[in-house]
């Protein structure tokens, strides 16, 4: 039985001058798990905004075909009758926290319908999605899985039978994503949930999800059960879609010679010890820990945190402390990845570099001055922050005119000439005119970045540079991180994406409860159990792929698997 049925539906935005949703077709059988995938531009949210009913009831613009839901036409219904069917967690989830604490706000939806039991519907809602005990706790109080788990709540109070989360992973950490992706598994398998993701990260699809729909050019290039769909590697990867890790390797490997032509390509690791336990493993091609520090770079002090502490005051119980007493030295040219959970303090780090935090107590030292009584601009020649949502960097109405803001206001000499060079190199010419928050994800990060290091600093910071993309635009981005290795001298990234961890940083920090539980190079840090438990970060899929066929393997790239495993080039 279908609970959702599209038919024949084209839509087109006001002033565009061709459709999105071009013709599409689909159908999602009730009690499904289904992945969305395609690459940026093909129309995935807005599909899913014509199955809650946002488009056409909200958003206009020109709308043919039906959509059905439970055999009703959504133009026919009214947007609250479409809310107690299919429900949505968006991408920007912590939007649609509306109320203070948990249970005013997971209840707050059946409260607006004059629901009598609303109270209950919230408490249901909460236990539901693994939040029950925090039903008094003032939302601020919660992670960032957590407080995507209140958004879904909310969704969930209503009990409509799907439930459509837009990239639900983007923004948490490895932990928190498992945290997610289980609460979705156990509202599909245990309560009837029809679940719709869109998801770039296909390792998860292929653990979760049953069924895949690639759109392409805004209509359904086909639907598939999710091992088979994952296994198209060619077709995914010409949609700028990338398959798990295990599956590329095998895929390659495969047209290398080395896997039989009837080899079935594994979509897990599970699935991938049956392939490759009959590899050879050649530990003489295994990576040498990354070079260490030298003595010589311990003088060349770029940012100092002496006893460092700082705490956030809270309305409800004591000030929440993020670091206590942190001592730390970031050197002159070291290209550093910082990781942790959600809320371990990696933002509030950065912030303390650049002056917009102060420390309770302790000192901050730039070039081995203090930066107490310095204000935040007057650090901007030496140190830019560049922050984790692009859209804050633009302030003028064209990405020409944000470029050169800084360096106008600074009467910095040549600047008409930077902003040139700036725009070639960030191959941002074309869109010069173009205002900022009208791009695309990655011509914005794009941006972002020429942006930060405008006024050439001597320490650049990224937080999540990576967040919110799929993998094509993320690949996009490391290459221009590498592009910039000669231009910025310092750089820390605060960052999820272990990919871009384990192929662009010299060193690795590790935080956990405003503390650094460990530091150094990609094995020291992966190759320690102790710390990637307490913490919840995860290597690249690859790197658990070669770990499970020999632990003394480190692979953090396909290439790498490949060396290691019986090839020697890719």
């Amino acid at each position: 039985m279908n609970i959702i049925e599209i038919s024949d539906l084209t839509y087109t935005y006001p002033g565009a001058s061709r459709p999105t949703l071009n013709h599409l077709n689909l159908n999602v059988e009730k009690g499904d798990f289904l992945a969305i995938i395609g690459n940026n531009g093909c129309g995935k949210s807005t599909l899913c905004k014509t199955m809650n009913g946002l488009i056409p009831h909200f958003i206009m613009g020109d709308y043919e075909g039906s959509v059905l839901v439970d055999g009703k036409d959504t133009r026919t219904m009214s947007v609250g009758e479409i809310a107690g069917k299919v429900g949505y967690v968006y991408q920007d989830f912590e939007n649609q926290i509306v109320r203070p604490t948990v249970l005013d706000d997971a209840s707050y939806a059946c409260m607006n319908y004059a629901m009598p039991d609303y109270l209950e519907r919230g408490r249901k809602a909460l236990r539901q999605c693994g939040l029950e005990g925090r039903e008094q706790e003032y939302i601020w109080q919660l992670s960032g899985g957590q407080t995507h788990l209140l958004a879904l709540a909310g969704a969930v109070s209503l009990e409509p039978d799907v439930l459509i989360l837009d990239e639900p992973i983007a923004q948490l950490d490895p932990r928190h994503a498992d945290l997610i992706y289980g609460v979705l598994k156990n509202l599909n398998e245990t309560w009837g949930k029809t679940i719709i993701v869109i998801e770039h990260h296909t390792e998860y699809i292929a653990d979760y999800c049953r069924h895949v729909a690639l759109l392409k050019d805004g209509h359904t290039e086909w639907v598939l059960p999710s091992e088979e769909a994952l296994r198209r590697v060619d077709e995914l990867q010409a949609c700028n879609i990338y398959p798990p890790q295990v599956t590329i390797a095998a895929h390659q490997m495969k047209q290398a010679g080395l896997l039989t032509e009837d080899t079935v390509l594994p979509t897990t690791i599970e699935a991938g010890k049956k392939v490759f336990g009959h590899l050879f493993y050649r530990p003489e091609v295994c990576p040498e820990n990354l070079e260490a520090p030298g003595e010589e770079k311990k003088e060349r002090q770029a940012v100092s945190f002496r006893n460092v502490s700082v705490s956030y005051r809270a309305v409800k119980g004591e000030a929440k402390q993020i670091f206590r007493g942190l001592n730390l030295e970031i050197r002159k040219g070291e290209k550093i990845a910082l990781i942790g959970s959600n809320g371990a303090g990696k933002s509030t780090l950065m912030k303390l570099m650049t002056g917009l935090i102060k420390p309770s107590e302790g000192e901050v030292l730039l070039k081995g001055k203090s930066i107490r009584d310095t204000k935040p601009e007057a650090l901007s020649r030496t140190i830019s922050l560049v922050y984790q949502n692009p859209e804050e960097m633009f302030i003028k109405d064209s990405i020409e005119s944000d470029i050169a803001f800084a360096m106008q206001a600074r009467h910095t000499e040549h600047w008409k000439e930077r902003t040139e060079n700036l725009l070639k190199q960030f191959r941002l010419t074309e869109l010069k005119d173009r205002d900022g928050r009208l791009l695309s994800g990655g011509q914005m990060r794009r941006a972002s970045l020429a942006i930060g290091i405008a006024l050439n600093p001597e320490i650049l910071l990224l937080d999540e540079p990576t967040a919110n993309l799929d993998i094509a635009t993320r690949k996009e981005i490391m290459r221009t991180l590498n592009e910039m290795k000669d231009i910025t001298d310092t750089v820390m990234i605060a960052t999820h994406d272990m990919q871009l961890v384990c192929e662009w940083a010299e060193r690795i920090l590790v935080l956990c409860e405003g503390k650094v539980v460990a530091d150094g190079s990609r094995n020291e840090i992966f190759g320690d159990k102790e710390v990637t438990d307490l913490t919840g970060i995860r290597p690249p899929e690859i790197f658990d792929m070669g770990k499970v066929l020999n632990p003394a393997a480190f692979c953090y790239t396909i290439q790498e698997f490949r060396q290691q495993f019986g090839c020697g080039c890719m």
